[in-house]
């Protein structure tokens, strides 16, 4: 996602900057891991990071385990047989009928709103994004409710806070409860019920405890309520 800068100033809200850090980690890894990504997580760098960004903010979240053992290409293969690959079997070969569904975790919003339609979702996503000037990057270009673009604006919307106020930070409830959130917890539960997620699945527990918990803080502090 294109972003533009926000206008810096001399105080700037470390809390909000570290939960943009922390979603600008989780949009990382819920794409496609290149090799920094498995080395960071292979070397517990990673890890590390994340504790220290969740150190630095007010939120009571633990991180889980986000070490693994995996060399890149077994990393690579697991998040495509989690997230990209789907399964098809042919039930009559001889008229063709085929059976095919999508990958166990899909990550974008849309397959977690049976109530709202895909149309819906996204033209949504797209008034959100564009009110702040941003746009879907044209070289790797994906439908706008990709769980890796909700983050990338839920951590826009954090430095946003943290360099100019709390305009940012009522947008950002609001993105939660109407997008982030509901794809935050469909992540989360169908990695709980995938076998050999490995680090995938620390990163969905994360995802759904930290989302949820910044959610919950910003209503307290804007709204007065949980």
């Amino acid at each position: 996602m294109a972003t533009t800068p926000t206008d810096p100033v001399d105080d700037v809200d470390e809390d909000a900057a570290a939960r943009g850090a922390v979603y600008a980690t989780l949009a990382k890894a819920f794409e496609y891991p290149g090799e920094s990504f498995h080395e960071a997580a292979a070397n517990g760098s990673l890890e590390a990071d994340l504790r220290a960004c969740l150190d630095r903010t007010a939120l009571d979240v633990a991180v889980p385990s986000l070490t693994t053992d995996d060399d890149y290409e077994t990393l690579a293969a697991r998040y495509n047989d989690i997230f990209e690959l789907g399964y098809s079997e042919y039930t009559d070969r001889t008229d063709g009928s085929l059976e095919a569904e999508g990958p166990p975790v899909p990550l974008y919003e849309s397959k977690y709103r049976p109530d709202h339609s895909w149309n819906d979702v996204n033209l949504d996503l797209a008034r959100a994004y564009s009110h702040y000037g941003l746009e879907i990057d044209q070289d790797e270009r994906d439908n706008h409710d990709a769980v890796t673009y909700e983050l990338e604006f839920a951590g826009y919307l954090a430095r946003r806070e943290a360099a100019v106020g709390d305009d940012a930070a009522t947008a950002r409830l609001d993105f939660h409860d109407r997008h982030l959130g509901h794809a935050a917890a469909g992540v989360a539960d169908r990695l709980a019920d995938e076998p050999g997620t490995d680090i995938y699945g620390g990163f969905g527990e994360l995802l759904e405890t930290f989302v949820r918990a910044d959610r919950n803080d910003l209503a307290a502090r804007l709204e007065g309520q949980r």
